[in-house]
């Protein structure tokens, strides 16, 4: 028990973390939710590169191969033993549902070899305690309003306190970073998009193409399927005189030799920061909130983070770039806070590939 692991009369709690929703193979081992003492993460970007995408099948795989030795590194350079672990976090859903198990079967084998108790936990959630990770020693003080911007989701949430959530809005259509994605493979720029965009947009005119705003209503939901086509409009010409039955790479659009890229690109990744610094500031306003918490891989977009801070008129948190992106370090954070409260899974916990961040989505 964590009686023999004392600094002072406070017991420090160990929570081994796992996650594998996409294509990261990552482990961590976490100190009472605030302290990284060891973060393990095995990227497949050159795997999927090629196909400008994450193919679920090649990523289970590359799971399979890789999940054994990085978690035995991660409680290696902890400095622990697995029994020395007071529980065991591993991400739950939503995500790719052969990665999801992947990781979920493993963390069961090992909290029935071991004994430890097992926490499924929602990768959504993991997300927003990576930023109690970032600066540890100032508290966040409820409430705050969450964006959680990353490749699949875009949601605006208010925290009202540790697991208490309430969703105000997200998107109708593509995420953020799945936007940018797409709009960087139009633009012929290597996968992933995002921070090939940005790369782009700093040699370019913010202002040369005037894209829409997503959802300019007063709701909190997002849309930038719009957007998208407004940029392959300006940006691509479709081929003329081609037969229904051509093959369809004679089909798609070709990308205009009279634009610069530089200017769709920064003039893109305006519009698209613009909409969600305008509706998170709004929502931070009308719900008294005392901070801003950005998470998710877009939160590494120094576009979003520099707009939010001059915009939003409230202290605004946002993780350092090695957790913006899918880590295990915060799916043992989340953990810590789960464990805290008393809860436990048990061993026939299934994966949730679909699976909203609400109060009631955990099971004791």
């Amino acid at each position: 028990m964590r009686g023999d692991r004392q600094k002072g009369s406070i017991p420090m709690t160990y929570i081994l973390g796992i996650e594998t929703s996409c294509d990261e193979t990552a482990a961590s081992v976490v100190l009472d939710g605030k302290t990284i003492v060891s973060n393990i993460v095995a990227s497949q970007l050159d795997l999927h590169a090629k196909y400008g995408g994450v193919f679920p099948e090649l990523a289970s795989r590359a799971h399979v191969e890789a999940i054994g030795a990085v978690v035995e590194q991660a409680v290696r350079d902890a400095g622990l033993g697995f029994d020395k672990l007071d529980a065991i976090a591993v991400t739950r859903g939503p995500g790719l549902v052969g990665s999801l198990l992947v990781g979920l079967n493993y963390a069961k084998g090992l909290a029935l070899a071991t004994g430890k108790p097992l926490l499924g936990i929602n990768h959504l959630e993991g997300h927003v305690y990576s930023l109690w990770l970032t600066e540890p020693s100032r508290e966040i003080k409820f409430p705050v309003v969450v964006l959680i911007v990353s490749g699949g989701h875009t949601e605006l949430l208010l925290m009202e306190g540790h697991g208490d959530y309430r969703r105000l809005g997200g998107t109708l259509d593509d995420a953020a970073g799945e936007a940018f994605d797409k709009v960087g493979r139009l633009l012929g720029l290597p996968f992933p998009g995002g921070p090939n965009i940005e790369r782009a947009a700093q040699m370019g005119n913010a202002i040369a193409y005037k894209f829409p705003r997503a959802k300019r209503d007063e709701s909190y939901d997002f849309s930038f399927s719009g957007l998208k086509t407004a940029v392959m409009r300006e940006a691509t010409v479709t081929p003329v005189g081609v037969e229904a039955g051509a093959r369809r790479a004679d089909r798609t659009p070709k990308l205009r030799t009279d634009i610069s890229i530089h200017d769709v690109a920064a003039s893109f990744q305006d519009a698209l920061v613009s909409a969600l610094v305008d509706k998170t500031a709004r929502a931070a306003k009308a719900y008294g909130a005392t901070e801003i918490l950005i998470a998710g891989g877009v939160s590494a977009n120094q576009a979003l983070r520099q707009k939010m801070r001059a915009e939003a008129g409230l202290p605004v948190r946002c993780p350092p770039l090695h957790l913006c992106t899918d880590n295990a370090a915060m799916i043992a954070a989340a953990g810590f806070y789960r464990f805290e409260a008393g809860l436990r899974n048990e061993l026939d916990l299934d994966v949730k590939p679909m699976w909203p961040l609400t109060n009631d989505a955990y099971e004791r």
